[in-house]
């Protein structure tokens, strides 16, 4: 398991599902990109360095970018999961990051705001 900023490897892992494809799954150079690329998100739609959050809204943050990563990591194969078992985790996992979104951005407006 792997520790970043935001959130860990391991997070990431349990939201794909205990059937997720090992491979991509034990990947440290995929599940790199793909945080990178959530941090990036995260940050550019808050307007500030996701990096530098702390408290609830760093949890937060660490719940979408997660989230991100396993949708990743369940798209690159599906092929190991039950039926509609894929559809239903990347359906919990758009959730969590649209709820997540909304709640940032909320958050940053009042920030702006005051």
């Amino acid at each position: 398991m792997t520790d970043w900023q935001l959130c860990t490897s391991g997070a990431a892992i349990t939201k794909a599902g205990a059937n997720a494809n090992s491979t991509i799954a034990t990947s440290g150079s995929a599940l790199l990109n793909w945080y990178t690329e959530a941090e990036g998100y995260i940050s550019m739609l808050i307007h500030t360095d996701a990096t530098t959050l702390t408290g609830p809204v760093l949890v937060a943050a660490g719940d979408i970018c997660s989230s991100k990563i396993a949708m990743n990591i369940i798209a690159y194969d599906t092929t190991g999961y039950l039926s509609r078992e894929a559809d239903t985790l990347l359906n919990v996992n758009d959730d969590i990051i649209t709820k997540g979104i909304s709640t940032l951005r909320e958050k940053e407006n009042q920030r702006v705001s005051k």
